[in-house]
């Protein structure tokens, strides 16, 4: 079984305390940035960052839909880690200065594909499709916090 990994990055205009904390806001922000290929969402505990467990499915292709229960940490400044309860899947926020009034986001996804064929199609467009997703996610955001 080999590790997908997907990852996105934009440059956003906001400092990055302001994109960090959109990012961290389950209970406002979150829900208003997300793409059409999420539905269902619900926070379910907390709903600021740390300690959060927030619910959606999530569409990344016509007939892949993941039900995704994930736990938020915050293991350094600047960073959110989602943990889905439900799958391997680990998606890694992380928020940096990039100049002034500049900030940089990353977003890396990572889970454990699957094996023969269809892990290679898996390894081979899950990455692509996810990125673009992830793009657009990180759009809105800029969008929400360029206001």
């Amino acid at each position: 079984m080999a590790q997908v990994e997907a990852t996105t990055e934009r440059i956003i205009a906001a400092d990055a305390d302001t994109v960090f904390d959109a990012l961290a806001d389950y209970k406002d922000v979150r829900g208003k940035v997300l793409t059409g290929h999420f539905s269902e969402y619900e926070v379910r505990e907390g709903g600021d960052g740390e300690g959060t467990l927030v619910h959606w499915k999530l569409q990344a292709a016509s007939k892949r839909v993941r039900d995704c229960l994930l736990e938020v940490s915050e293991p350094t400044d600047g960073q959110l880690v989602e943990k889905d309860r439900n799958s391997s899947m680990v998606t890694t926020w992380t928020v940096t200065p990039a100049g002034e009034g500049r900030s940089k986001a990353v977003v890396v996804t990572v889970w454990d594909g699957a094996s023969g064929i269809g892990g290679f199609f898996e390894r081979t467009f899950a990455p692509k499709g996810l990125g673009r997703i992830y793009d657009e996610l990180l759009q809105n955001l800029a969008t929400e916090v360029e206001k």
